[in-house]
């Protein structure tokens, strides 16, 4: 879940798409502006997307994590 700058909500869900974990991305009203599906069997590889790609994404404030397991 994200909360980005406002009015960069079409800047910041561009710059998701490429990605390689990302598998959804919907902008949303309410608290929080982009929610974003990353999957991978790898912890360690989804937690280097959220820190290294996400959170470096300019307009970005600040994100939440969910981490769901089948």
């Amino acid at each position: 879940m994200i909360n980005c700058e406002m009015g960069s909500e079409g800047a910041v869900i561009e710059n998701l798409k490429p990605i390689e974990c990302v598998k959804e991305i919907m902008g949303v009203f309410g608290n929080y502006d982009v929610l974003v599906k990353i999957q991978s069997t790898k912890v360690d590889e989804i937690k280097q997307t959220i820190t290294t790609k996400i959170r470096n994404i300019d307009k970005i404030k600040c994100t939440t994590t969910l981490i769901c397991s089948n």
